[in-house]
């Protein structure tokens, strides 16, 4: 029996432990502007923030909200009504951490009629925000605004008495050091294969053939002078013979001497 006494207390504590801390709720001042008239309205909400205990580095972490109004300063549609399904943006901020200042939730608001309070959401709001080195910081309610985009709102809530809220504890362990990215891998480059190159062929030139021809020693291919041939021995003797015979022509040809 004790044994089991025993483990249920540990069980209990080990469960203590891991939760969130819870925080009792604080009451925050706000000044709420409808953005179309620049109407002003004073409202004033309870809210509890619920600080992890169990934050990580590098992991998002989750800040819960639950808001209720104060009686008597609810916030009030606007006159003319709404057009759409209101969100409602909560914020908390985050003092004395470096690199983290704020964290953000949002859900849909409750039923709205034109002049009549804006229901707050019944549920917990769930505000996330990383932390990207391990440190230590407070966390504290912050604004509150109403619309369909966090980008455009209708009614932005700022908060009044933001010097008497109460500052939650938030620690995240670790060494401190900013996680480093993983690489991205660099693709990898096929080598290119160089073209190959066809064998030069190799060119053969023609063979030039050199035909000589013998001249007779000490004259023309013609057969004139020197070793002569048949021929030219031939056309020298006609020659002679036209020569001696027009020598002769002559000498009959001389006139004579008157006696």
């Amino acid at each position: 029996m004790r044994i089991k006494l025993i483990t249920s207390a540990a069980l209990i504590l080990m469960y203590a432990a891991a939760s969130p801390a819870h925080a009792a709720a604080d009451v925050v001042n706000y000044e709420c502007t409808i953005t179309a008239t620049d109407e002003k309205q004073t409202v004033g909400l309870d809210i509890e923030l619920t600080v992890p205990t169990d934050a990580e580095v590098g992991v998002e972490m989750t800040i819960g909200w639950r808001g209720s109004y104060v009686a008597g300063a609810e916030l009030h549609a606007p006159a003319a009504g709404v057009e759409g399904d209101l969100n409602i943006y909560a914020y908390a901020g985050i003092s004395g951490y470096p690199g983290l200042t704020s964290a953000t939730g949002v859900a849909p608001a409750g039923l709205i009629l034109p002049g009549q309070p804006i229901a707050l959401p019944e549920t917990i709001v769930e505000l996330k925000t990383t932390a990207d080195a391990a440190d230590s910081g407070t966390v504290h309610a912050g604004a509150v605004n109403f619309g369909l985009t966090p980008q455009d709102p209708l009614i932005e809530c700022e908060v009044l008495n933001s010097g008497t809220l109460t500052e939650y504890p938030l620690t995240v362990p670790g060494t401190g050091e900013t996680p480093s990215p993983t690489p991205t891998p660099e693709p990898t480059e096929e080598p290119t294969e160089d073209p190959t190159e066809d064998p030069t062929e190799e060119t053969t030139e023609p063979e030039t053939t050199t035909t000589t021809t013998r001249t007779p020693e000490g004259g023309a291919a013609t057969g004139g002078g020197g070793t002569a041939g048949p021929d030219g021995r031939a056309l020298v003797a006609t020659g002679l013979l036209v020569i001696l015979a027009a020598a002769a022509g002559l000498g009959f040809r001389r006139p004579r001497r008157a006696s």
